[in-house]
């Protein structure tokens, strides 16, 4: 299988200033008047604030649309790991832990998200849903993003099958669902941890028949390793690396489900200039099935895509001259009261 992720190599990184919390932004807007008191959806297509400045004071800065993606991070809901080492951090090292699969509590968790991202409507606005290639992460998407249940005779594969990872589960339909793609950048922490080593690709396939794993170069786990754990600047070098592959996509919003350890050691990266708040918004860890929604700017001009919205004007084609630029052609004829 090949990779298309090697083209973010040479990329600048994405400047500080260019993530934002949707959520920070939303309660903002309900609860004061700034520059920044956009509705919830509209301040994605005109402003975003920056709020540099200790003293609180906001300024607005404005992005073309079209340079803009919002981003819907989500954590794995509880794993079999987590339970374990929260009786014993030792747990971590465990054979038994290999791949570990979401537990019954995971799974209502995972119930949860579902109905809030239906409810909030959500789930009709996503393109694309992106899942580290992990039991416990694939189930977690599968569950909250995937179609309602799959019965034989659906003349489209599943997205999970029944009892997938001996979840106890119904099979997962890929109707009426956005499309889901596994891609390793975003895995968890690597090595050392058999609970974050993955299974081969072709033993996921069967399990999960509609995510589409071709992205994912070698079948076999080559990239854990059982005795070096990642560096933390590791971590967030390869997410910063997803972040910069996603401007290769045409999606504009995106899920991804993914890791505790990626989601902090990535999002930490921007934390220098914000205001503490939100700060702590951004950088803090991410609880089991926790979701943010954010919004990422390709200041370094990443991405290819073209505006649909934008539009040209001067259609039918007629006299348009601004009215300072008439001003500076006119010198001699300027308007009553206007200055000197």
């Amino acid at each position: 299988m090949t990779s298309t992720m090697s083209g973010s190599g040479g990329v600048s990184f994405f400047d500080p200033s260019s993530i934002f919390n949707l959520n920070h932004l939303r309660s903002r807007s309900r609860t004061r008047t700034t520059p920044c008191s956009l509705k919830a959806r509209s301040f994605v297509h005109r402003s975003f604030c920056s709020l540099s400045d200790m003293d609180g004071t906001a300024t607005p800065s404005v992005f073309p649309l079209h340079r803009c993606k919002t981003l819907h991070l989500v954590r794995h809901a509880q794993g079999i790991h987590n339970v374990e080492a929260e009786k014993d951090y030792n747990a971590y090292l465990s054979p038994a832990l290999f791949d570990a699969p979401l537990t019954p509590l995971g799974w209502q968790q995972v119930d949860n998200l579902r109905k809030h991202v239906h409810v909030s409507g959500l789930a009709k606005r996503i393109d694309l849903v992106i899942t580290s290639p992990m039991l416990r992460t694939m189930q977690t998407a599968v569950g909250v993003f995937g179609g309602e249940g799959y019965v034989d005779g659906m003349n489209v594969p599943p997205l999970m099958v029944a009892n997938a990872g001996n979840s106890d589960r119904s099979a997962y339909s890929s109707l009426s669902c956005p499309p889901f793609i596994a891609v390793e950048l975003c895995r968890e922490h690597l090595g050392v941890r058999p609970c974050d080593k993955r299974r081969s690709i072709s033993e996921y396939e069967p399990l999960f028949p509609a995510i589409d794993f071709s992205l994912i170069e070698n079948d076999e786990d080559i990239w854990w390793k059982a005795d070096i754990r990642e560096p933390n600047e590791d971590v967030s070098a390869r997410g910063m690396k997803f972040l910069n592959w996603l401007w290769t996509r045409k999606e504009k919003e995106i899920a991804v489900v993914t890791h505790s350890g990626f989601l902090f050691h990535t999002l930490k990266s921007f934390g220098n200039g914000y205001h503490p708040l939100m700060k702590e918004e951004i950088c803090k860890h991410f609880a089991n099935c926790e979701l943010r929604s954010m919004v990422i700017v390709d200041r370094s001009m990443i991405g290819s895509d073209s505006s649909v919205t934008n539009y040209p004007g001067k259609i039918p084609h007629g006299p348009d001259l601004p009215s300072e630029a008439a001003a500076e052609k006119h010198p001699d004829k300027k308007l009553p009261n206007s200055s000197s």
